[in-house]
């Protein structure tokens, strides 16, 4: 990932229409290993995740050119390159194996990251998420503790238990998550490993029973 992560690192510094133009062959030349190391990432979550067998690393990846229509931030172009491994694809709402390398370590937006999950689920989702959490006897705690290093991301809470969960509910740290999703934040010794792809594979790994866990929920409310 060397030639990949340095030219996001000057697109970062040049994050201009002219630089990006006279630069075309070498985004190409970086897009075209990141493609391919996606696929061949696909290939190694299949090996334990079935649900997402058949997949192409363009069902997966997103674009580098950024919206900018509602955005303060006019600069045209991202500075990472993603991709979001899940059931039937980027766009069909159930949760997944997310791989990106950026300018930088500090994760998003412009980091090195591993995320497992998501970070928009229908409310409906969410209800059902939180009684399986709230009834399930600590089952989806054995979950998050055993896909360590990850972390669940907990930028974001409620201050206190959604409504219909009373006060005394068990795993409020759980319940009071905005989102579900575990990440983890590689330094660039990570990134420029020889291995790379066998060690992403076996960490994604650790993450598919919660991958199951929450895809579960979101396949009820599809029935």
């Amino acid at each position: 990932m060397k030639e990949v992560i340095a030219f996001l690192a000057e697109l970062q510094q040049n994050n201009n229409r002219v630089w990006f133009n006279a630069n075309k062959d070498r985004y190409l030349q970086a897009q075209a290993r990141f493609n391919a190391f996606t696929e061949e990432l696909i290939k190694g979550i299949a090996g334990f995740d079935k649900s997402i067998t058949g997949l192409t690393a363009k069902d997966c990846i997103y674009r580098i050119y950024r919206d900018t229509r509602f955005s303060s931030d006019k600069t045209p172009y991202k500075c990472h390159m993603g991709a979001y491994i899940n059931p039937g694809g980027k766009k069909s709402g159930y949760a997944g194996y997310y791989f990106q390398v950026g300018a930088t370590d500090d994760g998003f937006p412009n980091g090195n990251m591993l995320a497992s999950g998501d970070y928009c689920y229908d409310p409906k989702v969410m209800r059902i998420l939180r009684e399986d959490i709230c009834n399930g006897e600590g089952d989806f705690d054995r979950i998050v503790k055993q896909a360590q290093p990850f972390q669940i991301d907990s930028n974001d809470m409620l201050k206190r238990n959604p409504t219909g969960f009373p006060a005394d509910a068990p795993y409020p740290e759980y319940l009071r998550l905005k989102t579900y999703c575990l990440v983890y934040q590689p330094g660039r010794t990570f990134m420029y490993s020889d291995r790379l792809l066998e060690e992403v594979t076996e960490m994604f790994r650790v993450t598919q029973p919660f991958i199951e866990y929450v895809n579960r929920a979101i396949a009820f409310t599809k029935e």
